[in-house]
């Protein structure tokens, strides 16, 4: 175990998510950059031998439903022995698990077994970090709001483009929940009779079927106006797409957390998104001209009013990220992790002996 600093004991932290890698999500990185950057804080990755041979006083979940999936039957078996026995061996050693509510609901599709072991998983887990207050949590549970960091510095490195005059995009995995569809309709019936000459749409990212590629090119076909581009982005590639828009547009037919609006953000392009109590509270939080909202369904008024509206900004102004630093979400989540620690502590001296 690491040394701590002053009087708090070493924290060594097993997170859920390997080794990163070049398609790994930002916001994993900067977390265990941040964790780790806490005094006397250890942060591991995920491998099968950590999680299940090595020791560690918290184990940190993020997708639990990653580690019972597989690309085929065997694999899938295996891994969700393996999660069965890390479950008990946390249970066992009273190991708390904290885990981060990225979504809401259990993912579709999947087995009853699969279903089963993701249901043991949330029944034993000790303490939930939200990133945003409305998350709603069972009833009686620990919770920690931390809200999600920003990209600034990850972004940092790589060029901006100058903004195109009328140009729309969407940046990000193209899903049918996305809403992509909606908004290449909404942008064909937009534009055409208001003096904005040079309105253009972008679409990139990496789709999730080849069925929905076919869908969507046959609805852009015929207006020259919208380019598609189906494919895994870089992070500079994504930098380029977001900076050479106007408007961001994030048609999401469920919004809850959106790890793009706030990339968007951190570039400081503006945003237009669902509205909803959780994006009007980020609208509060960075200032209401960023996080423009429309009511479903969208149309093409709304991308025409949300246009018009985020060139009214002052020049020069940026959304207010200062909640969004990742030293003190850093911090915070160690002030989770020894949370839960106390929880179990407290649990298992109320505990009657036998």
């Amino acid at each position: 175990m690491p040394i701590g600093g002053g009087d708090m004991p070493g924290l060594v932290v097993q997170q859920s998510f390997p080794e990163p890698r070049p398609t790994t999500n930002p916001y994993l990185i900067m977390l265990r950059e941040a964790v780790a950057a806490q005094p006397g804080t250890e942060v591991r990755t995920f491998s099968w031998r950590r999680a299940l041979l090595g020791r560690y006083d918290v184990f940190h979940a993020h997708w639990p439903e990653i580690l019972v999936s597989g690309h085929s039957p065997l694999k899938k078996a295996v891994r969700q022995v393996f999660t069965l026995a890390l479950l008990l061996k946390l249970r066992i050693t009273r190991t708390p698990i904290v885990r981060t509510a990225h979504n809401l609901d259990l993912p579709t599709g999947i087995s009853r077994r699969e279903t089963a072991l993701l249901r043991l998983f949330d029944r034993w887990t000790t303490l939930r970090i939200r990133l945003n207050p409305l998350t709603p949590v069972p009833e009686g549970s620990a919770v920690e709001t931390i809200e999600h960091g920003d990209y600034q510095k990850w972004f940092a490195r790589y060029p901006r483009r100058s903004a195109t005059p009328g140009r729309l995009a969407y940046v990000g995995l193209v899903r049918r929940y996305k809403g992509v569809d909606a908004l290449i309709a909404a942008f064909r019936d937009a534009f055409r009779s208001d003096g904005e000459p040079h309105a253009s749409l972008t679409v990139s990212g990496k789709p999730s079927s080849d069925e929905l590629v076919a869908q969507l090119q046959e609805q852009a076909a015929g207006d020259d106006r919208i380019s598609l581009r189906f494919a895994f982005l870089t992070d500079e590639e994504l930098v380029a797409a977001v900076t050479e828009a106007e408007l961001i547009v994030l048609p999401y037919r469920e919004m809850h957390n959106s790890g793009g609006a706030l990339s968007s953000l951190s570039l400081q392009r503006p945003v237009l998104v669902p509205d909803n109590e959780v994006n009007r509270l980020l609208a509060e939080e960075v200032g209401e001209l960023w996080v423009q909202r429309y009511q479903p369904p969208l149309g093409s008024g709304d991308l025409e009013r949300a246009l018009a509206a985020v060139r009214a900004r002052e020049p020069g102004s940026t959304p207010d990220l200062s909640r969004r630093g990742w030293d003190e979400t850093g911090r915070r989540h160690v002030e989770a992790y020894r949370r839960a620690i106390s929880l179990v502590s407290r649990r298992r001296a109320r505990t009657p002996r036998v």
